[in-house]
């Protein structure tokens, strides 16, 4: 892979994880106003499917094989039942841990379990060992959740409010 395509995915990389912050206040919100963050959960996925599908059939993509659905082993179809949980659990800690404190938080399981998966090369990724480099940058990062968390006492602001 060239520099510049390395830099592109990176960028969309960031955008990925820019928009969660966003998608989870937003549902918390309509937690509150559905009365329950489960509901909330519901609507969100709903609409993933409203808006999915015109692009898929704008794509003009071919249905997936019938075969493959019918003899996929059961762990392929978790990703779902994974969305769920964080989307929930999203609503449920965004407004007791801050969104900076929840995606802080969610973000050092996302490096620790992504660790694991690459080290074993588990659901057919790509084995990537874990090296000393790779335990020093997740511990690092753990340590910035650290700081983003509880470094959260009522303060001066860096940005002035007015």
């Amino acid at each position: 892979m060239s520099t510049l395509q390395w830099a592109g995915l990176s960028v969309l990389a960031v955008i990925a994880g820019a928009v969660v912050p966003f998608q989870s206040a937003i549902n918390a919100n309509l937690s509150r106003g559905l009365g329950h963050p489960l509901w909330a959960t519901l609507a969100s996925l709903l609409v993933s499917v409203l808006v999915l599908l015109p692009v898929i059939i704008s794509l003009r993509l071919p249905l997936p094989s019938l075969g493959f659905i019918s003899k996929a082993p059961l762990w392929m179809w978790a990703g779902g039942a994974f969305g769920v949980c964080f989307i929930a659990l999203a609503l449920m800690l965004l407004p007791k841990l801050g969104a900076s404190g929840f995606i802080a938080l969610a973000l050092a399981g996302q490096v620790v379990a992504s660790l694991v998966l690459d080290h074993f090369g588990l659901f057919g990724l790509v084995e990537r060992h874990l090296t000393l480099p790779r335990l020093l940058g997740a511990v690092l990062l753990i340590a910035g959740v650290a700081l983003i968390q509880f470094s959260a006492t009522p303060g001066r602001s860096l940005v002035s409010s007015g």
